[in-house]
């Protein structure tokens, strides 16, 4: 215990980048931001000079609760424990469902949905789980008017209209919820700091301090965190570090459906997808996502190819399109939607060396349907076959899907999972797939569709 009258040590952090000092300065040496640092208070814990100085007594600190190694066979592994939200497409991405004391950070654009999808949760769970819905941005009059428009039962719904961490736990240790909803991390702040909310600091003690609470108790917390200009989530990385799940809600303004993509799960495969279809009742799960983006698509018609990418645990089918035109810049422009821009400059460069067709004074666009982001190489090739067929005016097969790498020197590479994705394109009716010849199956063949596997881009582009 302090003595009376101590002296309460202070520290100074940027609200920039994080770092701390132990004065007062103009600039951060760390990030170079002026007039950034905001004061902080240090309080010792409880009993950390009493522990202290009873190592100190024994002569070696090792003596006192010394932990131990152990061998990881003779750890004992529980169970995970996981509870439905409810909503099957949340659970995907969340690994299964939720687990306790898990601390779950969702980020997006504003008006993407996420406050809606925790307001369905909340509902969905109150039979099972208890739970708070904290608002920091919003008054209790519009929560309950958000879930009313929802057409939500209010009966078990409950939720708090408070800013302050501290006033926050000790609503939670009297109520005892199984989960709470922050909403938003950046409204919250503590006593402890004299910043003001949304800063580094800030954001950074807040969240600490609702881990910490998470897993004393075993209470599930979701957090939702604002995103900056460039898409990532606002406040320090350490951040996305401290919890153990981060989301992100993904969309078009101009299109209904939502995508909930995992960037990192703790208790479940990262990259998972969840899609959404966002009506005037909320989100509505979209169980058959591939036949979602493939309706009403441009399939048959010059510039579209239909690839199958993998999500997580499942395979998508979704539409690749190109348009090619004369360029009346020097420099021809390069334009990718959902997929990465470096990487069609090296794939029009392969298409030139080893398929022998010329795009350096032309303007070549890109386009993923739906607003799914590919970040796997399974794409390379369908985005060859879409350029080709919009640079010649001619549609592709009807019925044809493909996939696969393609390599610098021209070679077909395969991809992870080739016979599930073959089995999802059949699924939706395809008769035909141009893929990797190490993809093609080598025990039978899937029924009701011809598999042409290949080696080099030349015997791709023959084929179609």
């Amino acid at each position: 215990m302090a003595k009376p009258g101590a002296k309460t040590r202070t520290a100074y952090v940027c609200n920039e980048c994080g770092a701390d000092y132990p004065k007062w300065q103009g600039q951060c040496s760390a990030c170079g931001a002026w007039e950034s640092l905001s004061e902080i208070r240090l309080d010792a814990a409880p009993g950390a000079a009493r522990s202290v100085a009873a190592s100190r007594r024994s002569g070696w600190a090792g003596k006192v609760d010394a932990p131990k190694i152990t061998p990881l066979k003779d750890v004992a592994r529980n169970e995970e424990v996981r509870v439905s939200t409810g909503i099957g497409e949340f659970d995907r991405v969340l690994g299964g469902g939720l687990v306790e004391g898990a601390v779950v950070l969702i980020g997006g654009d504003p008006g993407i949905g996420k406050s809606t999808l925790l307001t369905q949760a909340l509902a969905s769970m109150a039979g099972v789980l208890p739970g708070i819905y904290v608002t920091g941005e919003e008054s209790l009059g519009q929560v309950a008017g958000r879930a009313a428009r929802l057409g939500l039962p209010l009966d078990g719904l409950q939720a708090l209209a408070e800013t302050c961490v501290e006033r926050i736990l000790e609503q939670a240790s009297a109520t005892q919820p199984r989960f709470i909803i922050a909403d938003s991390i950046q409204t919250l702040w503590t006593e402890t700091l004299t910043a003001a909310p949304g800063s580094v600091s800030q954001v950074r003690e807040a969240a600490a301090r609702l881990v910490r609470y998470a897993k004393e108790t075993g209470t599930a917390v979701f957090l939702v965190g604002h995103v900056t200009k460039e898409g990532g989530i606002a406040g320090p990385r350490v951040l996305e570090h401290m919890v153990d799940a981060v989301l992100y809600f993904e969309g078009d303004s101009g299109s209904r459906f939502r995508v909930l993509r995992a960037f990192k799960n703790r208790f479940g495969a990262v990259n998972e997808l969840g899609v959404f279809a966002m009506g005037d009742r909320g989100l509505r799960e979209v169980p058959n996502p591939s036949a979602i983006f493939l309706s009403g698509g441009s399939t048959g018609q010059p510039g579209s190819c239909v690839m199958v990418t993998r999500e997580g645990t499942r395979p998508l089918l979704v539409e690749v399109q190109a348009l090619v035109d004369a360029s009346p810049l020097s420099n021809p422009r390069r334009v990718t939607v959902g997929l990465e821009g470096n990487r069609l400059a090296m794939l029009l460069a392969v298409l030139h060396r080893h398929g022998g067709v010329l795009l350096a004074d032309q303007d070549v666009f890109v386009n993923v349907v739906g607003g799914i982001r590919v970040q796997e190489t399974a794409a390379d090739l369908p985005v060859l076959l879409a350029v080709l067929s919009s640079l010649r005016d001619a549609p592709l097969p009807e019925k044809t899907v493909a996939f696969g790498e393609v390599g610098l020197s021209g070679e077909i590479r395969p991809v992870p999972n080739g016979e599930e994705r073959l089995k999802e394109a059949a699924t939706h009716g395809f008769k035909r797939a141009i893929v990797a010849k190490a993809n093609a199956p080598k025990s039978g063949s899937i029924k009701g569709m011809q598999v042409i596997g290949v080696e080099r881009l030349a015997e791709a582009l023959e084929h179609v």
